[in-house]
């Protein structure tokens, strides 16, 4: 990677997109600055901490370890320079609806003889099937997502073109595509449940994706001793070791372009001890001054905000990227307008309980999965006829059947994950009636009854991923990889407007999801240093 020579390079963001971002900019001799609006970084992958109990509130499952191996490796570091990993088995266990239980497990020659047991002749499709799909795992990744094929042109270039996947070039969808290895439903669904993961449905997904049965099967699933906030440190370890600078509780308000780089208003919450200043009968704030020259905004609790104006001479943005163009660019600066965003497809929101429970809750297993034996109702409710599911299929993850650290001794530490329809209302009344439904799902379906023994409880939705993470339509991922939301049809990393602005993280090429975001982070950094190689033109 070509040096840079100090560039001022602020990241709006602290996802793993921007981290990531931020560690490459870092390497190549940036001077880099990351600001994150909440009180810690991680974007999406935060945590919470309370009465003894921690959670993952968001990225739960450490998959493609080989991603994370390359990332680490292009600074000289190796992950286990900063965390340890466990192997987990079973991978993940299955709850069907109907009293059927499933575990998939490390042993590869296991699981085939679990399909074999659902239908003849289905454990020598699996492999077959693991060996196409390794396959094209290893061409997607050589061709298409560590090389950044943003526009039409890098994928109409023959030797490209030769190197896609037979049959696999964008057409077709993965519902029909493993349907046509495996008949049986559940088996169909174990091939297909990693697609929540990349936020789309089986009906909607491009067949490409069937490389996420290699991740499965082949390449494991793993757990980051901590969760996936240890490794969130250790990206903010690596990249202060590299020089960067983290700002947290520091929401960006503008992005100003100038003549010569940009101008960023950044907003600034604490308690200065001002009094609480509002009109008779309104709960407005008014603006006071410090005594310092800052604007400050006095807040109805008695806290205020300031802001300040900081010059860079470069701007990527891991914040979501609608929110980035609709909120802090003017409308002449914007790459789409308000009808572009509106008509995408996003991936699922998510209604989360996150809880703390006395005593152990087997038979659940780190990662649980609880399915209707048909799941097209649900999706259908997230993607057609957006609604609250009646049947839902749902996640459970448990990391304290793992990692005692993350609850009180004598206590379990669980979240359930019900993947629903962005943009839907999720006020009090909602969450308690579907609060009882999960309850009562759980209980009858795994056998275990919660009520009785949860300790500490809290939930989290669409209205909270819009809030905090300024997300579209309180998505919980991000856009969708639909037919025509993949590879070069994602939004691009420079922006289509601005000489100078960035964007990374998942809205962008390769797309959703922890590992692909780190990639994202490294073809964000390689266009900087690309334009700066060819001296971007003044504004």
């Amino acid at each position: 990677m070509q040096g840079l020579g100090g560039e001022r390079i602020a990241v709006i963001g602290g996802g793993f997109g921007g981290l990531s971002t931020a560690c490459y900019l870092a390497d190549a001799g940036a001077d880099v600055t990351v600001f994150e609006k909440n009180e810690q970084l991680g974007g999406r992958a935060s945590r919470l901490e309370a009465e003894g109990f921690k959670f993952d509130m968001g990225p739960s499952w450490y998959l493609m370890p080989d991603v994370f191996e390359r990332f680490f490796g292009h600074f000289g570091r190796a992950p286990e320079d900063y965390y340890s990993l466990t192997r987990l088995d079973p991978h993940y266990r299955i709850f069907f609806k109907d009293g059927d239980r499933v575990d998939m497990v490390p042993d590869r020659d296991a699981n085939a003889e679990t399909f074999e047991s659902y239908a003849e002749g289905a454990g020598e499709t699996f492999q077959e099937y693991l060996d196409t799909s390794e396959y094209h795992y290893e061409t997607a990744m050589d061709n298409f997502v560590y090389e950044d094929r943003s526009s039409l042109r890098d994928f109409v270039d023959l030797d490209v073109m030769k190197a896609a996947p037979v049959g696999l070039k964008l057409l077709g969808t993965m519902d029909g595509y493993v349907s046509n290895h495996f008949d049986h439903p559940k088996l169909q669904q174990i091939m297909q449940y990693t697609l929540v993961f990349l936020g789309g449905a089986p009906k909607n997904t491009p067949a490409l994706y069937n490389i996420m049965s290699h991740v499965d099967f082949n390449l494991g699933v793993y757990y980051p001793d901590g969760g996936i906030g240890a490794v969130v440190d250790a990206l903010v370890e690596l990249g202060g070791e590299l020089g960067v600078t983290y700002e947290t509780g520091a929401p960006i308000e503008e992005i100003i372009t100038r003549r010569e780089g940009f101008e960023l208003v950044v907003g600034e919450t604490a308690d200065t001890g001002l009094p609480t200043r509002t009109e008779t009968g309104s709960d407005a704030a008014t603006a006071v001054d410090d005594g310092d020259g800052d604007a400050v905004e006095a807040t109805p609790d008695g806290g205020a905000t300031t802001e300040r104006r900081e010059r860079f001479d470069y701007v990527v943005s891991d914040a979501d990227y609608a929110h980035t163009e609709q909120e802090l660019l003017p409308e002449h600066e914007r790459g789409y307008d308000a009808d572009y965003w509106d008509s995408r497809t996003y991936a699922p929101s998510a209604f989360l309980l996150y809880m703390g429970v006395e005593g152990d809750v087997d038979p659940l297993e780190h990662h649980t999965l609880v399915l209707p034996t048909d799941w097209d109702e649900h999706f259908e409710t997230i993607f057609d006829d957006p609604a609250w599911p009646d049947d839902p299929a749902y996640y459970v993850c448990v990391p304290s059947e793992t990692d005692p650290t993350v609850a009180p001794e004598g206590h379990s530490n669980l979240f359930v994950l019900v993947p629903i329809a962005p943009d839907l209302e999720d006020g009090p009344e909602t969450r308690e009636k579907y609060r009882e439904l999960v309850l009562d799902d759980l209980a009858e379906n795994t056998g275990v009854e919660l009520r009785d023994r949860i300790v500490f409880e809290e939930s989290f939705s669409v209205s909270e991923f819009a809030d905090r993470y300024n997300s579209m339509q309180g998505t919980a991922l991000g856009m969708a990889h639909t037919l025509r939301q993949t590879a070069f049809l994602r939004p691009p990393h420079r922006s289509k407007e601005v000489d100078g602005l960035y964007f990374t993280g998942s809205y962008t090429t390769p797309g959703i999801g922890v590992p692909m975001c780190l990639v994202s982070g490294q073809h964000t950094a390689d266009c900087v240093i690309e334009d700066l190689a060819g001296s971007v033109p003044d504004r």
